[in-house]
């Protein structure tokens, strides 16, 4: 039996956006799911997450772009930094380091519920505010992506929601 720790769903995690939410649930299943798989079978299920990851951050950084979020905002580089991890994590377990997969997924447990609850919540509600629908990934029709200005990653704020 696995001891590698796992999140729970909880209320917690809603950020009010069903699409949002849906995804982080998914999240959340895979990193409990591939915790708990036997040695030999993680690999192929971390790899379902990492997949799943990819298309979780890239969703939100074409909801961002859209809606005139700079790509060189800070929640851009924290999905890139955790993708390069999990990419390196693949690479080195494909290759026979399969006790780094725990070591990643206690990583994900750890950093998620952070990211969640500020820079996802921050960014479901400056969707909201310009009227984006994550359904149809569209604005409000003569709606333009500016608009709400949100801080720059240098600002004290900013440096506290990049954690």
């Amino acid at each position: 039996m696995s001891t590698v720790a796992t999140m729970e769903w909880t209320q917690d995690l809603l950020l009010g956006d069903e699409r949002t939410d849906v995804t982080h649930q998914e999240f959340v299943e895979l990193v409990n799911a591939t915790a708990a798989c036997e040695p030999e079978q993680q690999l192929a299920k971390f790899q379902e997450l990492l997949a799943h990851t990819v298309e979780h951050f890239a969703q939100e950084e074409r909801w961002m772009l859209a809606t005139g979020i700079s790509a060189d905002f800070c929640h851009f580089s924290q999905h890139n930094n955790v993708l390069d991890i999990m990419r390196e994590v693949d690479r080195r377990a494909t290759a026979g380091e399969l006790d780094l997969i725990p070591r990643m997924l206690e990583a994900l447990v750890e950093w998620f519920p952070m990211h969640a609850n500020s820079m996802d919540a921050s960014l479901v509600s400056y969707l909201k505010e310009k009227g984006y629908d994550t359904r149809t990934e569209t604005l409000p029709a003569g709606a333009s992506p500016e608009g709400v200005a949100l801080p720059s990653c240098g600002s004290h704020e900013a440096d506290h929601a990049c954690g």
